[in-house]
């Protein structure tokens, strides 16, 4: 009996220890105070430069996607992407972190109140 209690206290302290260094991680991460891991790498598709400069429909829809691209590459920086999926990841891990050491810490609770 004393030894599920103790170990119903051991599960307890893993858990909220799991909690709080999750949500550390997390504060340090959204203040800018530390990266969030790379897990994205976002790389730019090369583009065939063509020589011919004639009117034709193909060449004027290409010349098209090319300049609304450039404008794009104005508007998001490459870098935001990856930033953006590199925190929404972090994010979903911090989340399945919280909630798998509040499981660890209702085990322990559970096991000190028998």
């Amino acid at each position: 009996m004393k030894l599920k209690k103790i170990f119903g206290w051991v599960l307890l302290i893993i858990g909220i220890a799991i909690i709080f260094v999750s949500l550390y991680f997390s504060f340090t991460i959204f203040t800018n105070r530390s990266e969030a891991p790379n897990l994205f790498k976002i790389e730019e598709p090369e583009v065939e430069v063509s020589a011919s400069t004639g009117n034709s429909l193909e060449d004027i829809q290409k010349n098209l996607e090319k300049a609304m691209q450039e404008q794009i590459k104005n508007i998001i920086p490459k870098e935001f992407l990856s930033q953006l999926l590199d925190l929404i990841a972090w994010s979903i891990f911090a989340g399945l972190s919280v909630f798998g050491g509040s499981k660890i810490s209702s085990i322990g609770i559970n096991l000190i109140r028998q």
